[in-house]
């Protein structure tokens, strides 16, 4: 972040993250953050995105565990990190894991770590985490070691896989470049690996102890836990391979147009019985945004009835737009029954939407590899009852809750007009640059999505960085202290330039799905574009998200083009010409540093004359072409 960045500004909150410390050995680098292993490269190419010793709760939650005797040493060609992290579980029960890292040059990484408690301590996970990266690795040959022995030689997956690509597994090897290959070796239990891109993640996660067996599970007081990885990476280059370019301190990220076109999505705006007063009172606050969709949420069982569509009738009468009802529905008597009881209630209120999404209340719950499946009606009758209690209404289904369970279930297309499904970025992780990393994982959901429902109409949303339902667990999570925490139900960055970049960074990611409606928000409440009462540094005004929104709303429907950017991880782009407006080339940076811009490439209608444009962190723009 800049000298003079105010970070309440970038993140809704002035509690920064610690940066990370980048040690060395030879070619290989290495970010150490909270006792974890980050952006692990070799000749400045990203090997492993992380290593990392985790222990979760019942609920899936991570321990942030309190770090003690931490010693970092740097060597001239070395290094090594050592510390105890302890965490403090209910009842008074805690468990201490002593950490040894270290590394030489030409020589492996290890990461060894013993696990001990007094008590015992329950948990859901208890061990290492080893994240290879997508871009450029998905659909890549790779090497399997199994805990037999046996060695299988396959590839990563392409299309997004439901269930566990890999099992068993002593050792993965890949190729990170030309002529260097790394072998991440895992010792202490039984691995496996999970395609972490269901979740949005853009990673693939190799984890300890299969999920096959049960869980929550205890670490019985008194016996230690070992495990070790260890990370060899051979380079079978010549000696007279050029060395990569020192990185530019002054590093300009070029922009150019690309070959891909499109319609831009509608915007949709997600609207819940506890939210609908506050958003019929800003009602001149709604209409500025322009949204074309209005996404009602209903849901029984949390105390939904009658009386909000009442208030649903209201908001949808003056919007200019469509809208859409969507409905868990509780599937305790027959589905039939309950679609029509709720279609009485709606005719009563005089709300009549153009379309219905319903999916039965327990799909939103997840069902990992290994677990029952709930009981459920058949998706089919679910589909008929909604057909007849609903007759003329266009019918979407999918799951309410993320792609992950879409892919897991996948649902009759026959019966439908049109799939959904959100994505949260917080699941796993909750940290600046992996959530603005989980952008990466976005085309290969949709293009999953595409594999299998075709040109099904398709939409996205709400997907938020709050999380407004946790599939994993009993709750989401409460966040009073405004952290960054995994599955919350608020985000300080929400409020900030970091969601309004994030917003814009997930419309250019998902641009190439031709998704028929984008949501990306609510417009009141803890996933709102406007602040509340009980903010008082932001009461009564907009969130720098509004303005993302309100610009995705007024391009909606017109054509877009695409852009490449030279480092899409730091800034993304694409053009779009609006019907009554000049055409636009809409830039974000993804990033908490300036980025410096070559646009030479197109002919911009105003300044500057030679294309160089700096785009603050976490910024936007949307500058005007010439013809």
């Amino acid at each position: 972040m800049t000298a003079g960045a105010d970070a309440f500004q970038l993140f809704g909150t002035r509690k920064t993250e610690v940066p990370p410390v980048r040690l060395s050995a030879g070619k290989l680098e290495v970010d150490v953050k909270d006792g974890n292993l980050r952006t692990v490269t070799y000749d400045r190419t990203e090997v492993l995105r992380a290593v990392s010793y985790l222990v979760r709760d019942r609920d899936w939650g991570t321990y942030a565990p309190s770090l003690s005797e931490l010693k970092i040493d740097q060597g001239t060609d070395a290094f090594s990190v050592s510390y105890v992290a302890s965490c403090h579980g209910p009842d008074e029960t805690r468990l201490d894991i002593r950490v040894r890292i270290s590394a030489e040059a030409g020589g492996p990484v290890i990461f060894d770590a013993e696990a001990f408690s007094d008590t015992g301590f329950e948990t859901n996970r208890c061990g290492f985490c080893i994240l290879h990266p997508i871009v450029g690795i998905a659909g890549e040959p790779v090497s399997v070691e199994h805990v037999d022995g046996a060695r299988e030689d396959t590839r990563f997956p392409d299309l997004i896989e439901p269930w566990q690509p890999f099992k068993d597994m002593r050792a993965i090897t890949h190729t990170v470049m030309p002529g260097v290959t790394a072998e991440c070796r895992m010792e202490g239990d039984t691995f496996e690996m999970e395609d972490q891109r269901n979740w949005s993640d853009a990673s693939y996660k190799t984890y300890v102890r299969p999920l096959a067996l049960p869980w929550p599970y205890q670490l019985p007081a008194g016996e230690p836990v070992r495990q070790r990885i260890v990370l060899t990476i051979t380079d079978g280059r010549p000696d007279l391979v050029t060395p990569a370019a020192a990185p530019s301190t002054d590093r300009i990220v070029t922009i150019t147009p690309g070959t891909k076109s499109g319609t831009m999505p509608q915007i949709g705006l997600v609207i819940t019985p506890e939210e609908a007063d506050a958003t019929l009172a800003a009602g001149d606050v709604l209409s500025a945004i322009g949204a074309q969709e209005l996404l009602f949420h209903f849901d029984p069982n949390a105390g939904h009835g009658a009386d909000a569509f009442r208030t649903f009738a209201a908001l949808a009468r003056p919007h200019a737009g469509t809208s859409t009802l969507e409905i868990a529905l509780p599937c305790k008597r027959s589905p039939l029954a309950e679609a029509e009881e709720i279609a009485g209630w709606m005719q009563t209120a005089g709300f009549r939407p153009d379309a219905i999404l319903i999916s039965p209340s327990v799909d939103r719950q997840s069902t990992p590899p290994g677990s029952q499946w709930p009981e459920c009606p058949p998706l089919e009758e679910v589909y008929a009852a909604a057909r007849r209690a609903f007759p003329g209404i266009r019918l979407g289904g999918g799951m309410l809750s993320y792609f992950t369970e879409l892919n897991r279930k996948r649902v009759p297309a026959k019966p439908l007009d049109f799939i959904s499904h959100c994505t949260n970025p917080i699941v796993h992780a909750a940290d600046d640059l992996s959530v603005m990393q989980t952008l990466e994982a976005l085309p290969f959901i949709t293009r999953s999505v595409r594999a299998i429902y075709g040109d099904k109409p398709y939409r996205i949303g709400p997907s938020t960085i709050p999380m407004r339902q946790n599939p994993y667990g009993s709750r989401t999570m409460d966040n009073p202290g405004g952290e960054r925490i995994a599955m919350a139900n608020t985000d300080p960055r929400h409020n900030a330039r970091f969601a309004e970049a994030f917003a814009l960074g997930y419309a250019a990611s998902v641009l190439d799905a031709g998704l028929e409606c984008l949501t990306l928000s609510a417009l009141s409440g803890p996933f709102g574009l406007i602040a509340g009462n009980n903010e008082p540094s932001l009461a009564g005004g907009r969130r720098p998200l509004f303005h993302t929104v309100a610009t995705l709303a007024s391009l909606a429907g017109s054509p877009w083009r695409e852009c490449v950017s030279s480092d899409p991880a730091a800034v993304m782009a694409f053009m779009a010409t609006p019907a009554k407006a000049a055409r636009q080339l809409v830039l974000v940076n993804i990033t908490a540093m300036p980025q410096r811009l070559d646009l030479a490439s197109f002919r911009l209608a105003g300044e500057p004359a030679d294309g160089m444009v700096t785009l603050q962190p976490y910024a936007t723009a949307s500058l005007a072409l010439a013809d």
